[in-house]
């Protein structure tokens, strides 16, 4: 008798929590009905303002350039160079500032191969200076294998385009 009770016992409870959520849903539509009449009963010039503010905000939207989807055209390469460059100074340094050293040393190293630092004669110096940029694939081979242990050397390509801007990319094959 008491499994039966207990059945039973379960059974209403499982009703009340099925009579609760539909008296919930009620509750929302009904909320829902009360916004919807509420926009029903603004003037018909409101309605319009908003629904223009729509528009506006889609056309917006739509005048937006699509987020780097595609890359963008490639600079015209003017210059372009494979290097073998020597890091094994970096190893005198303490440990923890070897790796540190070694990527200044890359920077240096193109800067003066690159004739970046030079300027013509006749060069105003409120142009902007040639940028060197070096890509991700470099920085994660010098610093493969930590902070203490830089490589000795390292092949690049360094490519300079017709601004006079510098990219340096791992060299084919490593």
């Amino acid at each position: 008798m008491t499994e039966k009770e207990r059945r039973m016992g379960e059974q209403k409870t499982e009703e009340t929590e099925q009579e609760e959520e539909k008296t919930e849903t009620a509750e929302e539509t009904l909320e829902e009905k009360t916004e919807e009449e509420e926009t029903l009963e603004q003037a018909p010039e409101e309605v319009e303002a908003k629904e223009e503010e729509a528009e506006a905000v889609e056309e917006k939207e739509e005048a937006k350039p699509p987020l780097r989807e595609e890359k963008p055209e490639e600079e015209e390469i003017v210059e372009e160079r494979i290097y073998t460059i020597p890091l094994g100074k970096a190893w005198i340094m303490p440990p923890r500032k070897r790796t540190p050293r070694a990527m200044r040393m890359i920077r240096a190293f193109i800067t003066k191969h690159m004739k970046m630092g030079a300027k013509k004669e006749g060069e105003e110096e409120e142009e902007e200076e040639p940028q060197l940029t070096i890509t991700n694939e470099v920085n994660e081979k010098v610093w493969e294998r930590g902070v203490e242990k830089p490589p000795r050397k390292i092949r690049v390509r360094a490519a300079k385009d017709k601004d006079g801007n510098v990219t340096v990319h791992l060299a084919e094959g490593d």
